[in-house]
């Protein structure tokens, strides 16, 4: 009868008995990010968010409602999500809500699919899992780097997303930059096609009502909401999942005098 429970139960036990089980190697955390950050060649800027900030998360949101919700929707994030950031009802519907939906409504947009595609080339993509599919380094980066371009139909590039079809839609707030390229000090290196290296740098010709600073925090504020609106339960889920490690740890050992209780006349 014991060796017939301890075959039963030494899958579980032997899980719980290690602890090298219960850890993930470092090194892999970084893999993913980092081929992500690398992709395409483009240095990624990192984002100073934080997803516990429930102020900034609050600001995020009004940065989303004003500037972003105009175009790109959040099909899959109800409005009374926010509840959870500590906003009521009354808040959400008179501060954020400019179109006449209801708080249980989702967070969708009035403009089709084929009005964009006519207005802008593509049409703007759902943004409710969008920090999950590009990294908030990467959002971060993009939003802060956009400058004036003449030759494109918008007016507007961006140094993340060459020839983005997108305009800033934040420019009265960071201003307008403009793309100046000179040839490398001393003359010296050769670009790829074998000319002058020439060094880029972006010049502000005309301020927003932001300061650079200002814009940078008004950008992490936004993208952090949008890691959030990714997954508004990562925070508890992350909770939870430390309680769950410590109270394995905590199991181990008992699992382990359990082990050799259920083994000793086998060995």
């Amino acid at each position: 009868m014991r060796n017939l429970i301890a075959s039963l139960l030494l899958p579980a036990v032997a899980l719980i008995a290690s602890p090298a089980a219960l850890f993930v190697s470092p090194a892999l955390l970084f893999v993913l990010p980092a081929a992500m950050a690398s992709e395409g060649g483009v240095r990624l800027d990192a984002a100073p968010i934080n997803p516990a900030d429930v102020v900034s998360l609050q600001r995020g949101a009004r940065t989303f409602a004003n500037y972003c919700l105009n175009c790109h929707s959040a099909s899959l994030m109800r409005w009374n999500r926010l509840m959870e950031l500590g906003l009521n009802e009354s808040q959400i519907t008179d501060n954020l809500i400019f179109d006449g939906s209801k708080v249980g409504d989702l967070m969708n947009v009035s403009m089709t699919k084929k009005d964009g595609r006519k207005w802008f080339g593509a049409a703007p993509p759902d943004l409710s899992v969008i920090a999950r599919a590009r990294g908030a380094d990467w959002l971060y980066s993009y939003l802060r780097g956009f400058y004036r371009d003449p030759a494109r139909s918008t007016g507007w590039n961006n140094t993340v997303y060459e020839n983005v079809g997108m305009p800033n839609p934040m420019w009265q707030l960071q201003g307008e930059r403009v793309r100046v390229e000179q040839a490398a000090r001393g003359g010296e290196g050769k670009d790829s096609h074998g000319g002058a290296a020439r060094a880029v740098k972006y010049e502000m010709v005309k301020p927003g009502s932001l300061t650079p600073v200002q814009y940078d925090e008004t950008v992490a504020d936004l993208v952090n909401f949008l890691v959030y609106m990714g997954e508004p339960a990562a925070t508890s889920r992350k909770q939870i999942g430390i309680f769950v490690l410590l109270f394995l740890l905590a199991l181990w050992p008992l699992a382990y005098l359990l082990k050799r209780e259920f083994w000793k006349d086998v060995h």
